[in-house]
């Protein structure tokens, strides 16, 4: 099945948009979780729980946007993985308020659970959505959160454990998504990627 070229067109405005203040969002969270990364206080909490909640709006905002511009195909065929994902970020927002509780090491685990699992989600989402052009950057970005994952949950058993290298993660995702921003306007503009 095939998507319409102006159901494409709507798809990749609106993510276009949602990968801007996604990138945005990304930036301005990792400068604030810098200088606080070493321990947990009440602006690491509430930064490390809104990170997760964040996703959760936007995955929703990228949902109701596929399913409404989109009569099928690869657009739509992404919108399950997408809830998925709302479902597992709301999950891990929760999971990490509780972790806050234990310490920076519990936080890591927790954090390194979400992003192996929401990395293979993001894999996902974006193969089907490749057609669309711009996606590559999100397959990059999906493949380097499983390997993060793993690294965030290795790097909770030590001594010096510290937030800093999630703030990175959050910095380098969001630049995933200003390059896949720039590649859909590119693909509206060309008519490919």
């Amino acid at each position: 099945m095939t998507i319409t070229a102006p159901a494409v067109t709507g798809v990749a405005a609106t993510l276009r948009r949602l990968y801007l203040v996604r990138f945005g969002f990304a930036l301005v969270w990792a400068a604030l979780l810098f200088p606080t990364a070493s321990s947990i206080n009440p602006l690491t909490a509430a930064l490390i729980v809104l990170y997760p909640a964040f996703d959760v709006a936007a995955a929703v905002v990228d949902a109701r946007s596929a399913r409404v511009n989109a009569s099928g195909g690869s657009a739509n065929g992404s919108v399950p993985g997408l809830y998925v994902n709302v479902a597992i970020s709301t999950l891990t927002a929760v999971l990490l308020a509780v972790a806050l509780t234990s310490g920076v090491s519990a936080v890591l685990r927790v954090w390194g659970a979400w992003a192996v699992v929401a990395g293979i989600v993001q894999l996902v989402v974006a193969v089907r959505r490749r057609r669309m052009g711009g996606q590559w950057a999100m397959i990059a970005s999906g493949a380097i959160s499983v390997l993060a994952g793993t690294s965030f949950f290795l790097m909770a058993s030590s001594a010096d454990a510290s937030l800093t290298n999630v703030a990175g993660y959050a910095l380098l995702g969001g630049i995933f998504f200003l390059v896949s921003a720039l590649r859909l306007g590119r693909s509206d503009n060309q008519g490919h990627e």
